[in-house]
């Protein structure tokens, strides 16, 4: 069965970085697109970001653009998200989901997904 496992979550000061990692298990990591989503408690999920299965592609949503970058590491069939200028509103859970399909396409449902691992940006 496939697994998500999703890492590198913390506090940080508004304004700081980090670095979360989907370690992905079960399926050829090279096959599927993927995304990152957040949460808040009481709200849906959000897309924050995804991209195709050759790492190609990579699409943000408007709140993150240009300051959170994904990626993908193959050689550890991990998909990473690198978090920059993190702000207040970035405080969420946030967790990598699986698409059935190659090219991202966000419309897709997801398959599969993690627990996700929780970020907060506060002073």
């Amino acid at each position: 069965d496939v697994q998500l496992q999703a890492s590198g979550g913390g506090s940080v000061q508004p304004g700081g970085s980090l670095r979360l990692s989907c370690e992905v298990s079960g399926i050829t990591f090279g096959r599927y697109a993927f995304s990152w989503y957040r949460q808040v408690p009481g709200k849906g999920p959000e897309w924050v970001s995804g991209l195709n299965d050759d790492g190609s592609g990579p699409r943000y949503s408007d709140a993150v653009k240009g300051r959170f970058t994904i990626s993908k590491d193959f050689a550890k069939s991990t998909v990473i998200l690198q978090m920059t200028a993190l702000k207040p509103e970035d405080t969420a859970r946030y967790f990598c989901v699986k698409y059935p399909v190659r090219i991202l396409d966000v419309k897709i449902h997801y398959d599969a997904w993690g627990q996700g691992t929780l970020v907060t940006v506060s002073s």
